[in-house]
């Protein structure tokens, strides 16, 4: 049993003209839409996201209040992989099986689905990094970007209030690999042993119920993480962390506030593991989750710190 990726995000939102303009400054492709009076918008890998009104009957039911996001589809390699996931479901809550998909809800109250991936290969120039001992780029600049493209959707970020519960129904259920882990504070893990650092990561904070805490999609480099998020501020969309760093995974990043509930993120540079990597337990600490990091963004047209606050 193969799961790809993230294939589909479904969001319902209380704005949705607020939710098209963010989306369209995001950089993703709006594309007319296979579903009645849902919006569509794509990756330039043919990942999708739809957005609906949050009132929208056709959705399921959302695991907190306002707009977010309220159903998440994983993308399979094969048929015969449903077959598999319908096996393993069948006693799960909501299970749902049909000749091209399989649903259910994980313990977090977040509904999935499955079904055959359409995604595309992309092929882009990314011009290298010239590093000591290792020159990629000769007689050629680093490139500028005045936005982002994203190419896919990399993974997604929930709250969680049972944390065990939650990643061992991911482990036992979908068979996703964990790559590192806080303390009881968070898990990442990825949904096959060889794979970016995290398709998913689950965070546990005192008091905070389920939660959508943000999505993020992948671009090509470091430049387009800066270019994209300095093209959001200058759109008078905030920042909520970024340009900055992780080195649990090693992706620089780029947070925005985002009216489809929660964060939306650029990233790039993620670490690659196989089934040799061995997951690292680690207290949570400010400095394993930031190396560093600009509370509030960079200015579009200063290209200076955004000063927040009187």
């Amino acid at each position: 049993m193969t799961i790809k990726g993230i294939e589909k995000l479904l969001f319902g939102v209380e704005d949705v003209a607020k939710a098209r303009r963010f989306l369209a400054d995001f950089g993703l492709d709006a594309a007319p839409s296979d579903i009645q009076d849902a919006d569509l918008y794509r990756t330039q890998n043919q990942s999708r996201l739809y957005l609906f009104d949050s009132n929208d009957s056709r959705l399921p039911p959302a695991f907190e209040q306002g707009s977010t996001l309220r159903t998440l589809v994983w993308a399979v390699a094969q048929a015969a992989d449903l077959d598999a996931l319908a096996e393993r479901l069948a006693d799960v809550p909501g299970f749902a099986r049909d000749a091209d998909s399989v649903r259910c809800q994980d313990p977090n109250g977040m509904w999935l689905r499955f079904e055959l991936s359409s995604q595309v290969a992309v092929e882009l120039e990314v011009p290298g990094i010239n590093q000591h001992g290792d020159i990629r780029r000769v007689d050629a600049p680093s490139p500028v970007y005045e936005r982002a493209q994203p190419i896919g959707i990399g993974h997604v970020v929930f709250f969680v209030e049972d944390l065990e519960g939650v990643e061992a129904f991911y482990r036992e259920k979908l068979g996703f690999q964990v790559s590192d882990r806080y303390i009881g504070k968070g898990v990442f893990m990825r949904a096959a042993a060889e794979g970016h650092h995290h398709d998913l990561f689950l965070l546990k904070v005192p008091s905070k119920p389920a939660g959508l805490n943000h999505v993020a999609f992948t671009v090509r480099d470091i430049h387009e993480v800066i270019g994209g998020g300095m093209a959001m501020n200058r759109k008078d969309w905030s920042t909520f962390i970024g340009p900055g760093r992780h080195p649990i995974s090693s992706a620089y990043f780029w947070y925005v506030n985002s009216p489809l509930g929660g964060a939306f993120e650029y990233y790039t540079n993620d670490d690659y593991l196989t089934a040799a990597w061995q997951p690292r337990t680690l207290e949570h600490r400010l400095e394993l989750f930031t190396e560093w990091a600009v509370e509030g963004g960079l200015d579009g047209n200063t290209r200076r710190q955004v000063v927040t606050g009187g």
